[in-house]
């Protein structure tokens, strides 16, 4: 795949968030997320979290372990955190978002697939 299909394929990604954070149907940040896992109710229960690829060892536990647990998608990302905070309209550096609505989570659950879609495939080392 070439890099500006790649591109194109992570700014509709970053577009879809933008679109379910202006929609009020996004989570932004790691505690914001942990606590609406734990309330598990409401019209503000995470579906799927999407987590920024430069997050610490300890907050990617953290995120996984809280997912499996509430039984809740995860999501790494190729873009950084602050391209993520940029996408959702925030400053600094977001370590992951989580969507809660269900037609949202279709939106950007096909933008993923077209994105995976092109990746090269895995080669095993070793």
């Amino acid at each position: 795949m070439s890099t500006p299909d790649r591109q194109n394929d992570v700014g509709r990604l970053l577009g879809m968030l933008g679109l379910c954070a202006r929609a009020g149907r996004l989570i932004c940040g790691v505690p914001m997320i942990c606590d609406a896992l734990r309330a598990g109710r409401g019209a503000k229960v995470p579906l799927m979290v999407l987590e920024a690829e430069d997050t610490s060892p300890n907050t990617h536990k953290r995120i996984t372990d809280r997912c499996a647990y509430y039984k809740t998608d995860t999501v790494r990302l190729p873009i950084s955190g602050e391209a993520l905070a940029h996408a959702v309209g925030h400053s600094g550096v977001l370590a992951a978002v989580a969507i809660t609505d269900a037609n949202m989570l279709r939106a950007v659950r096909a933008a993923l697939d077209a994105q995976s879609a092109h990746k090269p495939p895995h080669s095993p080392t070793g």
